[in-house]
């Protein structure tokens, strides 16, 4: 899956693949996580927010299945 660099101080890049709605992150540390039938709106305002940590935190993490790749 390709990939989107951002400006965080936590994640490296973020990729979206519409036709699963898997949404992947890239931490800093390494780690590459997936998350599973996330909406394209939860995409899209991820790449649009202004703390992706933050949007992460309040959209994405506890709402989502998840595995690390």
């Amino acid at each position: 899956m390709d990939r989107t660099p951002v400006s965080s101080s936590n994640v490296l890049s973020i990729g979206y693949d519409s036709e699963k709605m898997v949404l992947e992150i890239e931490f800093v540390s390494g780690l590459v996580y997936e998350y599973y039938d996330v909406p394209i709106h939860i995409y899209e305002n991820l790449l649009a927010s202004d703390s992706i940590g933050g949007f992460l935190h309040h959209h994405v993490k506890g709402f989502f299945s998840y595995s690390q790749v």
